[in-house]
């Protein structure tokens, strides 16, 4: 079973913390002329050499990575393990601190790659790399593998979560069309609400992660009205909880996912799971719900889930003009921990369009896998929910930022932020009263 947490993925193993996926090289390998066509040019063969790569993807997902680096292995010669545990981020600083780091690590959070970056054993990447990131991902991307300015990991997988559920179905039925901006977005919730209808339905409830989905509601808006900077600022706290901007974006979010001409009754978002949330959708029992593209998996069975079917997605509008494209989400980054010539050649083939191709294809059609790589055509996906949130996450225009509660300190993004958010939409709390609980939470060193 597969559990999506804000856009992770977590795997859930019965019996199992790590897995270990290791294509072996065959007898032949680097001499596969047709695994060289698809894999690109200029890599050496170096028979024999085995590269870890140590990542939090385990089961059925970690499987998909072994399959699509299969051609690499066939054209080089060098034999990838990919080495997933439940527990990487406990056990990588202290492989590191160890000294048994492993030879890449695929690291889902922009502060654990400052945490390694700190230790001094993190490699600098080849200029290989540093070309593929620099051709092919936008600067918000380049920037969220960089620590104090310099670029040390280049991206892997990205998500998106600026969406919106709605049913093509019913909006067609009432005459409502897809709204490209923020006010026309609220103009049309007031028709929604004019004719009794549930303009917006949210959901918060998430076991030990309960109030997750508010603050997304909270991010997205903070992007869209004040940018990425007021937004990073916000991550480190130099722009406080407290502070005009969070405030002002805080009453936006009211506005809208605590005003109860749109939702009804505002303290049941804090009762209802968000699996439960928007699942009345196909039939119009609430028209829109924003979440990400994961939530497709929550739709009774037998939802047909296409443009025109009966749930589909559209992007979140903006808010600010001077804000191009605002687009959250989160990701994962490569760091290496040596310079050995075959770390340095499977680090510069993850950088390339060729291995985003081949891990979009080894996630067949159910998808699920994204890359914000700008080489990787929109025809590689199969999947055209994936194909529609690549569009975003590739766009070199786009104000990409990652998801600040993620990257928070843990006592707040994933502890008082989540329980003072599901208060406020409980209790009807003043914003000042929640923000300066969050303030005041927040880690001392």
């Amino acid at each position: 079973m597969q559990i999506r947490k804000k856009g992770m993925l977590v795997a859930v193993a019965a019996a199992t913390v790590a897995l270990v996926a290791t294509f072996v090289a065959p007898a032949n390998a680097g001499t596969s002329s047709a695994a060289c066509a698809n894999v690109g040019s200029g890599y050496a063969v170096n028979k024999g050499a085995t590269v870890e790569v140590f990542t939090s993807v385990v089961g059925d997902e970690l499987s998909r990575y072994q399959a699509a680096s299969k051609d690499f292995t066939a054209c080089t010669g060098i034999t990838i393990n990919w080495n997933g545990s439940n527990s990487f981020e406990s056990q990588l600083p202290v492989r590191v601190a160890g000294g048994t780091a492993p030879d890449l690590a695929l690291i889902p959070q922009p502060g654990l790659l400052a945490q390694m970056v700190a230790t001094g054993k993190v490699a600098t990447p080849p200029s290989a790399v540093t070309n593929n990131v620099n051709r092919y991902w936008s600067k918000s991307w380049r920037d969220l593998g960089s620590v104090n300015g310099k670029f040390y990991a280049a991206p892997n997988s990205a998500n998106l979560k600026s969406l919106v559920w709605y049913s093509p179905k019913q909006f067609a039925k009432y005459g409502y069309t897809v709204p490209t901006t923020w006010a026309a977005m609220l103009a049309q919730s007031d028709k929604m609400a004019a004719a009794k209808q549930t303009a917006w339905c949210g959901g918060l409830g998430s076991g030990s992660a309960t109030g997750w989905p508010a603050t997304d509601w909270l991010e997205e808006v903070v992007v869209r009205e004040a940018g990425a900077t007021v937004y990073n600022n916000w991550i480190n706290h130099t722009v406080k909880f407290s502070d005009a901007p969070i405030i002002h974006a805080m009453n936006t979010v009211w506005g809208w996912m605590g005003n109860s001409k749109y939702v009804g009754t505002v303290s049941t978002i804090a009762t209802t799971t968000f699996q439960n949330a928007g699942v009345n959708i196909p039939t119009g029992g609430c028209m829109q719900l924003q979440q990400a593209s994961f939530y497709a998996a929550s739709f009774p069975t037998g939802t047909v889930v296409s443009p025109t079917g009966d749930a589909w997605v559209y992007y979140l509008p903006g808010i600010n003009p001077a804000v191009t494209t605002p687009v959250e989400g989160g990701g994962e980054f490569y760091a290496a921990f040596n310079s050995n010539k075959a770390t340095q050649e499977v680090q510069t083939y993850l950088s390339t369009p060729q291995w985003a191709v081949s891990r979009i294809k080894a996630a067949g059609s159910n998808g699920g896998w994204l890359s914000a790589n700008t080489g990787v055509p929109n025809s590689a996906y199969s999947n055209a929910l994936d194909a529609l949130s690549a569009k975003y996450l590739a766009d070199k225009s786009s104000t990409f930022v990652f998801d600040a509660s993620d990257a928070m300190p843990a006592a707040v993004g994933a502890g008082t932020e989540w329980t003072q958010l599901t208060n406020w939409f409980a209790t009807g709390a003043s914003a000042t009263t929640i923000a300066k609980a969050i303030d005041a939470s927040w880690p001392t060193n």
